[in-house]
């Protein structure tokens, strides 16, 4: 059963003028894991498009969760990749539910979907 849905939309020029202006804001918005692997990425653009998709993924499962970023914090959702290379979403406030997640990119924006799925009871 659908228990949740969400979806985020951001301009890539809004992150790159966030990080220009806040350096520390990776630290922030990314956990160390995902830190880790931004530094894999090159070019800056692509560097860019990476932490909009996270950004989008972490506001659009906090829309799906129903509370909004005010409740949660950048850092309580992670977004890693499996070993196809498609995002996973981890918070532990989906207590054992399944999430999925899907970013994509143009060249101006990065839009994240999230469903969240609960077993019927």
């Amino acid at each position: 059963m659908i228990a949740g849905i969400g979806i985020d939309i951001i301009e890539l020029h809004r992150i790159a003028e966030m990080l220009e202006r806040q350096p520390r804001l990776l630290e922030r918005i990314l956990t160390e894991q995902e830190r880790a692997i931004l530094e894999r990425y090159n070019p800056d653009k692509r560097k860019i498009e990476f932490i909009a998709g996270r950004f989008a993924a972490k506001e659009a499962f906090s829309k799906a969760m129903g509370t909004g970023l005010g409740k949660l914090s950048f850092l309580d959702i992670e977004v890693t990749t499996n070993a196809q290379g498609a995002p996973v979403l981890a918070a532990k406030q989906l207590k054992g539910a399944t999430c999925f997640v899907s970013i994509s990119h143009s060249d101006d924006y990065a839009v994240a979907q999230v469903i969240i799925e609960k077993e019927s009871s």
